[in-house]
């Protein structure tokens, strides 16, 4: 089993190199691996998915609630498919930075499980809440869309 603080010292070396490690000065910001890998079409981005993972089975080895790993999915997900989209998935990487944010929420989970429960259960909804209802616009727009449609064509030609 993994120890507290060898498991979150793991998680920072981590969100250091893949998120943190070149500073750009022009910016003032920093960018890690992730950002550089994610350049190469498809499989930068996928392999900035898969690292997430294992940063998650360290977390799941420090006991963290499976509704905090799913917040941490959550953010490996949003950089994962926002970034295999070309150059603005690339922009996107520098500010998102999931393994940084995962990590913040394995150190505020240690200090504080049912905040950081309570928190993420929020998030897990919102975000619920917003795909239901842009899945909801869809199919309202795909049926506006279907009616103009045939309302335009000619009776003659059906």
């Amino acid at each position: 089993m993994t120890t507290e603080r060898g498991g979150v010292e793991h998680l920072r070396r981590i969100a250091r190199v893949w998120d943190q490690l070149i500073p750009l000065p022009v910016v003032g910001r920093r960018i890690g691996l992730d950002s550089i890998i994610g350049l190469i079409p498809g499989v930068g981005d996928l392999a900035g998915g898969a690292l997430g993972v294992y940063g998650m089975v360290i977390a799941a080895r420090l006991r963290v609630s499976p509704v905090v790993l799913l917040r941490m999915l959550l953010n490996i997900a949003v950089d994962t498919i926002i970034g295999i989209v070309p150059l603005l998935g690339d922009i996107f990487d520098i500010g998102w930075k999931s393994n940084t944010r995962n990590l913040a929420l394995v150190e505020q989970w240690l200090d504080d499980p049912a905040r950081v429960r309570r928190s993420s259960v929020g998030v897990l909804v919102a975000t619920g809440a917003g795909v239901v209802a842009l899945a909801g616009f869809v199919i309202w727009a795909a049926v506006r869309l279907i009616t103009w449609m045939f309302s335009s064509v000619p009776a003659t030609w059906l």
